[in-house]
């Protein structure tokens, strides 16, 4: 196994960190750095202060560091790692790296490092890729949901289930084994059914969690929908508090999607500036107008614009979608003088789902995906189970469910391409 560094801090900032892992994380930092103590002697989690040296006929202080150390198997790894916090200008930091390199260090890829993590048993495939929708987090609560994965709340919703497959999978096949004694039997069907059931209702749920967990993780979406006019894109510049939308007194100025999101009370909202909706014989404005209507569609929450003597437009709402009527430029409402915004800020919040702090939500699109498989192969056993259908086709079954439930958190055999696609969305030196 290869030693890799990477910089693992945005550049900018007061104090950067380069981060090493694997097996000569300690010999070659020991080339480098100069100090009181030699870091390969150094006992795990203890940090020492010394210089950053370029060797040479003349050596060169690069920088004076800190450097912590992190001993197998107690590291975020699993392997032995260095961090070294140096002064955060960018010439020190690929300096730092360059002389790394040069001693015998890899440059790390993307995700190298959360990927060993998983490679070496610290975590889970669902918890690593927690690490980066905790990175990616914009408000609190796609911070919480990143965070209660991460702490292995899908991992042990997970693990119940595939525990209760397991239990109908060894009674089904243990009585397959003594199928010559009819007398004998392991599996009461009806008892299999009601596990079977209470399986789907929860995988259901699951499954079901993803356009919550999705909109939060992403932003809620809401589209703000209105003829011409109405007050609509002077509504988006008053919530982000910024002209981001051109604002005109003439009729089809916008004419394209503008989005921005907003936190408000720890939610991100997503909010999508539409072009109003009339008709028109312009084939610009019309492919506008078309595009207005299917961010309504999409909308988890739609603001439902007009003004005094101008009807609402006339739009196909499905049931799970949160209306908000808003009449502009009356008593009560006047998006150009920001009277109202604060009753509206409270109807965004009423239109969140409630999450409890134990709930796990699906918000990754590859779980999900997992899911839905896993649901279709428990509804085959349980219509199998029905029809009287033979135990080892059932069986076959619920096996296939638990592989589907186990490529999540990566239990079962993930091709090597599945890694490299999930872990190349991480940044550089996590």
């Amino acid at each position: 196994m290869s030693t890799i560094c990477a910089v693992s801090t945005a550049q900018g900032g007061a104090i950067g960190i380069v981060r090493l892992s694997g097996p000569n994380s300690l010999s070659i930092t020991d080339q480098i750095f100069k100090s009181k103590r030699t870091i390969a002697d150094a006992p795990g989690y203890t940090i020492h202060f010394g210089r950053i040296v370029e060797p040479g006929p003349t050596p060169t202080t690069i920088d004076e560091v800190l450097v912590s150390v992190f001993r197998s198997p107690s590291s975020y790894t699993g392997e032995d790692m260095v961090e070294i916090s140096c002064h955060g200008s960018s010439y020190i930091l690929q300096k730092v790296m360059s002389l790394l390199i040069a001693h015998g260090a890899e440059a790390a890829q993307p995700g190298e490092f959360t990927k060993r993590a998983y490679m070496n048993g610290k975590m889970d495939l669902s918890q690593a890729e927690a690490v980066a929708d905790l990175i990616a987090s914009t408000s609190a609560a796609s911070h919480r949901i990143a965070m209660t994965q991460m702490r292995g709340g899908i991992t042990a919703k997970l693990a119940s289930l595939r525990d209760q497959l397991l239990h109908l999978t060894s009674l089904l096949e243990l009585e397959l084994d003594f199928s010559d004694h009819e007398e004998l039997s392991f599996a009461d069907r009806d008892q299999l059914m009601t596990v079977a059931t209470d399986i789907e209702a929860e995988i259901t749920r699951l499954t079901s969690s993803f356009a919550t967990g999705n909109a939060i993780k992403q932003g809620i979406p809401v589209a703000i929908i209105g003829a011409p006019n109405v007050g609509k894109s002077t509504l988006l510049n008053q919530l982000l508090h910024e002209d981001r939308a051109i604002v005109s007194d003439i009729q089809g100025t916008t004419r394209d999607i503008i989005e921005d999101t907003f936190v408000l009370q720890g939610v991100c909202f997503r909010f999508i500036d539409t072009a109003g909706i009339r008709h028109t014989d312009d084939a610009v404005e019309q492919m506008g107008i078309e595009r207005s209507i299917k961010a309504a569609q999409r909308a988890h929450i739609i603001l439902l614009m007009s003004e005094p003597g101008v009807p609402y437009p006339d739009i196909d709402i499905r049931p799970d979608q949160h209306i908000i009527k808003i009449l502009n430029k009356s008593d009560a409402f006047q998006a150009l003088h920001g009277q109202g915004l604060d009753w509206l800020q409270s109807e965004l919040i009423k239109c969140v789902p409630a999450i409890n702090n134990d709930d796990v939500l699906i918000s990754n699109l590859r779980h999900k995906q997992a899911l839905d498989l896993a649901l279709f192969d428990i509804q085959n056993s349980i219509q199998s189970m029905s029809s009287g259908i033979p135990s080892d086709l059932v069986a076959e079954d619920l096996r296939q469910c638990i592989a589907h439930l186990s490529e999540i958190t990566g239990g079962a055999i993930t091709p090597n391409e599945v890694l490299s696609n999930i872990f190349s969305k991480f940044c550089i030196g996590k």
